[in-house]
């Protein structure tokens, strides 16, 4: 079985992740890209379906794992009787290939070590043909794929599995080095890893040194900050929501996605993460791939799309995976990504308006295409959607939906206001107006003091903690402080918000799924927005506390178990803990940015 989510940290090269447990077993590869087939498949199924592991083969007495500085160079010590070792683990900056290197380094004494390897292509179902090359490099090739791995040590092939033993003494290093290539091509060359230490080193050095925050939590921001750079697609600026597919939202579960995808909704959060941080080229470069994705006609807009813009998910399931702890189906794709969800138009909108007050360069047809946004969002706006949390099924006017189409028709007007653009100004303002009343009038609900999830329900929704956050109330506004008091009673059982109203009818034993860690957070945000920074505080501090040992944090947590839950790292949870950093000790505060838009 593989690790619990949390006993993992990942490594990266800018255009796809590893998931390395602290036991040194690397369980979860996607190669040569984030969307790729994953080689090592073992987090969703066993060893094997594909993965890498070194580690002593004597009784280990102590073990631990941390990053090397603020960078991703990952480091596990293991303690035995014989004596200490570490694994460094790391992937160099991706040049012409992508490598993994992992170097074991003797710290003391003698250890005796085991290394064992099953790799397994199209995700953990395709076992390789594996030869040696003359230079006795192992090489490992499948279709389209090839693997070269290259160590001093002698490796064996033992049923089905490539093995070697061997000892570090202290002082000592011994290198592994594996590459990816296409198959068609030449095998990829060596590479020093003593080196590609050193320029790895450098690189996340001179990264992270441009952070431009020194406030408290800063250590926490900064990891979050760095997750969320592994998770940019380097040559389009793209960032998925998760190296990872179908991490269950509830352990055993079926609520089991594929977030390998670019999502829209994140577009304005991510940026003022990134922008607030200093970090404005990686925020160029993401408006830049926001821009080329939506390019074409409004109407065929979609919530989400691949690393490159790729418009085409398609769903399908690995029946051959058992799923993480049993949770099936394991799916490949997202059939999502054709759903409507009408508050990407206020994403994209608010996006791009918060782009012009940062004084971010924008292409000329930026505003061209924010004209038509809006002339298709005027016709469809009244229509249902799938909301924000993508539920299958039939649509419904969702009550964050229609605030995020105010949201969208309001940076227009307050666009032409500020920078002078001609458009129907008048026409979006009278759209604006009546989208904000029909809002008030059908999605509040009197009775119980609260803005519900949908027209004419009686349930709520995390997501209208963003009411205050987008500057569609204030949060003095007695029915915003309604509904922050309806969450705390309703939405929030163990500390830690919810998504979904557990008061609804399910086919499945409540709780469908764990608290929303980014949900939290809004609350928390919510809170500094109606100035009670004390209890904001508190909930940043509650999320951290979940956060493991190497400060990465999933999509949800379950309470009752207190394991996390969900696709991991999640790009959405670490963008809101550097949010609400910011918005609690920065002078930047990305609530207010956008309330006051």
């Amino acid at each position: 079985m593989p690790s619990n989510i949390e006993d993992y940290g990942i490594i990266g090269d800018g255009e796809t992740v590893a998931l390395v447990d602290r036991t040194g077993s690397l369980d979860w590869l996607c190669w040569p890209c984030f969307d790729s087939d994953a080689c090592f498949a073992a987090l969703l199924g066993d060893e094997r379906n594909g993965h890498w592991r070194i580690a002593p083969s004597e009784k280990i007495e102590r073990s631990s794992h941390q990053y090397r500085g603020d960078g991703l160079i990952l480091e596990t010590r293991f303690e035995t009787a014989g004596g200490a070792v570490t694994l460094i683990d790391f992937m160099p900056p991706r040049g012409t290939v992508s490598d993994i290197v992992r170097l074991v380094r003797g710290d003391r004494g003698r250890v005796k070590m085991h290394m064992d390897m099953v790799i397994r292509f199209g995700f953990g179902k395709n076992a390789p043909w594996v030869r040696r090359t003359e230079d006795r490099a192992l090489l490992a090739i499948c279709g389209p794929d090839m693997l070269v791995l290259r160590t001093p040590v002698e490796t064996h092939g033992e049923n089905m599995t490539t093995v070697a033993d061997f000892e570090v003494s202290a002082g000592q290093t011994i290198p592994f080095v594996m590459a990816y290539g296409a198959s068609h091509f030449a095998v990829p060359p060596p590479i020093d890893p003593a080196k590609a230490l050193r320029d790895t080193e450098a690189f996340w050095s001179e990264w992270c040194e441009k952070f431009d925050y020194d406030g408290p939590y800063r250590d926490l921001a900064m990891r979050s900050l760095v997750v969320l750079k592994a998770m940019i697609y380097a040559p389009s600026g793209g960032i998925v929501a998760a190296p990872t597919t179908s991490l269950p939202e509830k352990l055993g579960g079926a609520r089991n996605w594929d977030y390998r995808f670019c999502w829209l909704r994140d577009a304005t959060f991510t940026l003022l993460a990134l922008m607030n941080s200093g970090y404005y080229d990686e925020a160029s470069e993401w408006h830049d791939w926001l821009l080329r994705s939506v390019a074409g006609s409004p109407s065929d807009m979609q919530i989400m799309y691949g690393i490159l813009g790729q418009r085409r998910l398609t769903e399908w399931e690995a029946d051959w995976l058992p799923g993480y702890e049993g949770a099936r189906p394991v799916r490949i794709g997202n059939a999502a990504h054709a759903q409507l969800q009408l508050d990407v138009y206020g994403e994209l909108m608010d996006v791009f308006h918060q782009s012009r007050e940062a004084n971010l360069k924008l292409s000329e047809p930026t505003w061209a295409l924010e004209c038509e946004l809006l002339e298709h969002l005027g016709r469809i706006w009244n229509e249902t959607d799938s909301g924000i949390w993508e539920l299958r099924g039939p649509g419904k006017h969702y009550v964050s939906s229609k605030v995020l189409v105010w949201v969208a028709f309001d940076r227009g007007v307050k666009s032409v206001e500020h920078f002078g653009f001609e458009a129907p100004v008048e026409r979006w303002r009278e759209l604006r107006d009546t989208i904000h009343c029909d809002v008030c009038e059908k999605g509040f609900d009197r009775e119980q003091n609260t803005f519900v999830v949908s027209y004419g329900s009686k349930l709520l929704d995390a997501s209208t903690l963003l009411i205050p956050s987008v500057g569609f109330l204030p949060a003095s506004d007695p029915r915003v402080v309604g509904t922050l008091a309806a969450v705390e009673r309703h939405l929030m059982p163990d500390g830690f918000v919810l998504r979904h109203d557990p008061r609804a009818v399910s086919d499945e034993q409540p709780p469908i799924e764990g608290a929303f860690l980014a949900c939290t957070l809004w609350l928390a945000d919510a809170y500094v927005l109606s100035g009670d920074i004390e209890r904001a505080e508190m909930l940043l501090k509650r999320v951290a506390g979940v956060a493991n040992d190497l400060g990465l944090l999933s999509e949800e947590y379950d309470t009752v178990a207190r394991r996390m839950t969900g696709n991991f790292p999640q790009a959405l949870t670490h963008i809101a803990l550097v949010n609400t950093i910011h918005n609690l000790n920065a002078a930047r505060k990305p609530a207010m940015q956008r309330a006051r838009a």
